[in-house]
């Protein structure tokens, strides 16, 4: 059993008359020809799509904070740029993205039930983010290479022409904590006896000897400290955790301090699980990560009723974005997306599997069976 007292009590809310720090109007013009830039992520600086010139962005500037649960509405607000937002009514997925911009349909699942508004300015803002590294033509060759080694998907696929790539920020809580379990259990040793059980023999009873396993249980307690650093949870509303993990997780030692000039060009989703929400689900992953520590501190080779008590101290957070890919194309007439690490590659989606090739697979493996059945002269 997991204990929850916490001397800091559950993650506050942020309220709804928090200090709100209005966004600035920020362009990043091109300093050649003026043109409006973007970040390029193969260049990893501010491109003009027009001459071509690039805009360094110095990454070192500032310091990544991290805050006390009780300071969030210390927090500032805001992505610090003006942006418009478009609300998915079919996945839940706000997704920010520039006044020069259109949001037709949502970048997570297709759909084009999307609703835009402006933004809004009360949320947290991004402590920190892991720059955009990936680029578009690596992100398209990447998918290519993908479908061409699924074998069990339909042909068409590989001669696909037309998809989309977008670029997201995805909402991310980091959590830090110290955590100080106290555990007891009872410790198994295995050791063995030998019975003498009835067996029948062409029709006869025989005694026969068996070894059999048994446990030796004693009593074990103990304490350890854990600290967890930047443990993260998804915030996001367009992807779900299990496709989320599948995309092989991020390296936050690559955190930068978060700049507006990261995200110019691209779009960045709004949390949809808010602190309290986040610090929760957070604190059960550590919690369940605890046990199985202490778990493996039982000595012994196996235990049973083990008992945990923990308790959770030192709790800072970071609100941070992470970079991927949305990558949706058609097929069939429904639209389907396939997310992309955007910082590692590592791609992740659900794609639709092929009827004749799996009948033709069944075919074949039951024809085995018979065959083996055949040789065996079972059949």
């Amino acid at each position: 059993m997991s204990s929850r007292d916490d001397p800091q009590g559950p993650a506050p809310t942020a309220p709804a008359t928090a200090p709100s720090a209005a966004a600035e109007a920020l362009e990043f013009p091109c300093p050649n020809c003026g043109a409006e830039t973007t970040w390029d992520p193969d260049v990893d600086a501010l491109a003009c799509a027009y001459c071509g010139t690039t805009t360094p962005v110095p990454r070192a500037a500032g310091a990544i904070e991290e805050h006390a649960l009780e300071a969030v509405g210390e927090a500032a607000r805001g992505l610090g740029l003006e942006t418009r937002t478009a609300d998915c009514r079919n996945c839940g997925a706000r997704v920010a993205f520039g006044d020069v911009d259109t949001a037709a349909t949502c970048v997570f699942c297709g759909s084009a039930n999307v609703l835009a508004h402006e933004s809004n300015r009360n949320t947290l803002r991004p402590e920190s983010l892991i720059p955009l590294d990936v680029g578009r033509a690596t992100v398209e060759e990447n998918f290519r290479r993908w479908v061409r080694g699924l074998w069990f998907r339909p042909d068409a696929l590989r001669r696909l022409a037309s998809f989309d790539a977008v670029g997201v920020y995805v909402p991310y809580w980091t959590f830090d904590a110290r955590v100080r379990s106290r555990w007891s259990a009872d410790s198994g040793t295995y050791y063995w006896t030998t019975q003498v059980v009835p067996v029948v023999v062409n029709g006869r009873v025989r005694m026969r000897t068996r070894r059999v396993r048994r446990v030796r249980w004693r009593p074990a307690s103990g304490v350890r400290e854990d600290r967890y650093d930047d443990h993260l949870v998804n915030a996001s509303g367009g992807i779900p955790d299990d496709l989320a993990r599948r995309l092989g997780g991020f390296d936050t030692s690559k955190l930068v301090p978060y700049r507006p000039e990261y995200l110019a060009g691209w779009r960045a989703e709004e949390y949809r699980v808010d602190l309290q929400q986040a610090w929760e689900l957070g604190r059960q992953a550590i919690e369940e990560r605890q046990r199985l520590r202490c778990a493996a501190d039982v000595p012994g080779e196996t235990h049973r009723d083990l008992r945990v008590h923990n308790v959770v101290s030192d709790v800072r957070w970071k609100h941070v974005l992470l970079p991927i890919w949305s990558l949706q194309y058609r097929f069939r007439g429904e639209v389907r997306t396939v997310m992309v690490n955007g910082q590692t590659g590592v791609i992740s989606g659900r794609v639709p599997y092929s009827p004749v090739k799996l009948a033709l697979v069944f075919l074949a493996v039951a024809l085995l069976v018979v065959l083996l059945g055949v040789a065996s002269g079972n059949l």
